[in-house]
């Protein structure tokens, strides 16, 4: 054998990181998708990535923040928090922006099985609270804020049962679906709402109807 072949029992070189996380998340996700929480274990998400048990095991604690972590990752940047100074309409585009994840093929269907397992599953559920609904709550708790301290949105109003109003509406008709969970909805949800919590002067200003869609 020449000096320049390569032994037939040498290393494959390691994977960059990045790319590498990013094989691992979305095989942890087609795992739940194919089979739950129950069928997510670091064994298979790491033969079907590709990837060593050990790196999984340094990178997550369980198979659930792993899991918690994909879906986070798969909507964090649609789901970004506008601010154009009008509240109504940046709640409007923001749940607008929600509902159209929701229908996307197979999330609605992995969002509501995550939800369905965090119930018996305590470590998704802990999941599920430090990588998604934490930060989607505390980011709209301080947009709710902000729109207190410029005055549109009136002091009394308690910014956490404002958030559990809004989201937890769609999330209702995404988990008992006698009605369609739409964008129309959405932003006739946001309307209806700001009828009650915005300031009378932003009211006055701000008073349109939902378009449809």
């Amino acid at each position: 054998m020449s000096n320049t072949e390569t032994p037939p029992n040498s290393r494959r070189g390691r994977r960059p990181a990045a790319p590498l996380r990013s094989s691992i998340l979305d095989a942890a996700l087609q795992t739940f998708e194919e089979g739950g929480m129950g069928a997510t274990t670091f064994e298979r998400v790491s033969r079907l990535a590709g990837a060593s048990k050990t790196t999984l095991y340094k990178w997550w604690p369980s198979p659930a923040a792993l899991v918690a972590e994909a879906h986070f990752g798969r909507v964090e940047n649609a789901l970004a928090f506008p601010d154009t100074g009008d509240l109504e309409a940046d709640l409007t585009s923001q749940l607008r922006a929600f509902v159209e994840i929701l229908q996307r093929p197979g999330i609605a269907r992995t969002v509501t099985r995550m939800i369905g397992a965090a119930q018996d599953n305590e470590e998704l559920a802990a999941a599920w609270s430090a990588n998604y609904s934490g930060p989607r709550r505390k980011l709209a708790v301080e947009r709710f804020e902000q729109a207190k301290h410029r005055g549109h949105l009136r002091e009394d109003i308690d910014a956490e049962v404002l958030v559990d109003q809004l989201w937890g509406a769609c999330y209702h008709r995404l988990l008992i679906p006698d009605q369609p969970l739409t964008e129309h909805f959405a932003a006739a949800l946001v309307s209806n709402l700001c009828r009650g919590i915005l300031n009378e002067e932003t009211a006055a200003q701000g008073r349109t109807e939902p378009s449809p869609i």
